[in-house]
């Protein structure tokens, strides 16, 4: 079950660092072609309304980074300073690290819990009971977006569903800690899927040599 969580987490942030990527290159693109004055294919270009892709963007960056951070403590890749923690005896160091990723799964479950009262209140609840066929009363519809005119909470769910995902990574390595006493350590020269040849320099030289030779 973890195996499938961590590819969708990485899919998810994989497609969403592709995506912001084309869309930008393209109004880009867009903005500085219009500009130019070539008969029939500005006018043609100018019709192409792409002012929502700004905002497109700054949404799926807000997303990529909420499922990022999770990635992050999953894999050991947020910063963190440790000298004191390092200089402690076993025991201490042992505690002080359980409390500091306690800490930062209470935090997140907090901001995850806040969060996602506020998407629930900020439209959740009437989308939920328009989709069921229920009669809403007087819910709040709760608002869209300037550009895309999307609901708001959707854009808002990011905070719960990031947060909640942080929180989980963060018990997952309380555990793990807990059992094997390491934490996650990222190696920032390891290329993921790239396969590591490790070759010695005295039989790359006779190789090469041997290879020479006819």
């Amino acid at each position: 079950m973890n195996k499938y969580l961590d590819h969708l987490e990485e899919w998810i942030i994989t497609f969403l660092i592709g995506a912001a990527t084309v869309v930008i290159f393209v109004a880009v693109a867009h903005r500085y072609a219009s500009s130019i004055p070539i008969a029939g294919l500005q006018d043609w270009l100018l019709t192409i309304n792409l002012s929502w892709a700004q905002e497109l963007c700054i949404y799926m960056f807000v997303w990529m980074a909420k499922f990022g951070a999770a990635y992050g403590v999953r894999t050991g890749i947020h910063v963190g300073v440790d000298v004191l923690v390092t200089r402690l005896p076993a025991a201490w160091r042992t505690t002080c690290v359980i409390i500091g990723l306690s800490g930062g799964a209470l935090f997140t479950g907090l901001i995850g819990t806040l969060g996602a009262r506020f998407v629930w209140e900020n439209g959740m609840h009437y989308a939920v009971l328009t989709l069921l066929g229920m009669a809403t009363g007087d819910l709040y519809q709760g608002p869209t977006t300037p550009d895309l005119e999307w609901p708001t909470w959707v854009i808002y769910s990011a905070v719960p569903l990031g947060s909640y995902l942080m929180c989980f990574r963060f018990l997952q390595v309380i555990v793990s800690f807990a059992k094997t006493g390491e934490l996650p350590k990222h190696d920032h020269t390891h290329v993921e899927g790239l396969e590591e040849e490790v070759v010695d320099a005295t039989q790359a030289l006779e190789a090469h040599a041997h290879g020479g030779v006819k």
